[in-house]
């Protein structure tokens, strides 16, 4: 393994801590909205996975976002819980997602359009998991709702990550 090779794992673990980090962090905030839209979480964890998208590529985002939601479970007590299972869905998803728009699309799509798309997905991918447990697709109503959160936190992801992006690049970006 050479010093790149080596410069790479030491980046993708820190941003998998820090990905974790974020992902704890955010399970500790009362969130008032979960009145309206229960279990709503602002997804700054997807920070790091749109920047790991940007800087080392769709493979070590999907990494990431496993890693993260795995071990951020494990850390938080909730592995192997039906939330696990939606963060976990979630993550996966929004991770391949993004990662597809901007190889393939990041002409069309700015790093705050990827962003979107990806918190759109994350929300289809838990109402999946939920339906799944809820044995009916009856849940998908509650997407607009969902949507009406995430969308602009969707945003600040998007915006955020540009930021960071421009001034801190690594790996292949």
């Amino acid at each position: 393994m050479g010093y790149s090779q080596t410069r790479r794992l030491v980046y993708l673990g820190l941003a998998t801590g820090l990905a974790m980090a974020l992902h704890i962090f955010e399970g500790l905030i009362p969130m008032p909205t979960d009145l309206i839209v229960p279990g709503f979480k602002l997804g700054l964890a997807n920070i790091i996975t749109l920047y790991v998208v940007v800087n080392f590529g769709i493979r070590d985002a999907v990494v990431v976002s496993i890693l993260r939601t795995t071990l951020g479970s494990l850390l938080a007590g909730t592995f192997m819980t039906v939330t696990f299972f939606f963060s976990f869905a979630g993550g996966l998803a929004s991770a391949i997602v993004m990662g597809l728009v901007y190889k393939f699309g990041s002409t069309f799509f700015s790093l705050l359009g990827i962003s979107l798309v990806g918190a759109v997905t994350h929300n289809v991918a838990q109402l999946l998991v939920a339906s799944v447990v809820i044995e009916t697709v009856g849940i998908f109503a509650y997407l607009p709702y969902m949507l009406f959160f995430a969308l602009p936190t969707g945003a600040f992801v998007g915006l955020v990550t540009g930021q960071v992006h421009k001034y801190y690049s690594f790996g292949r970006g």
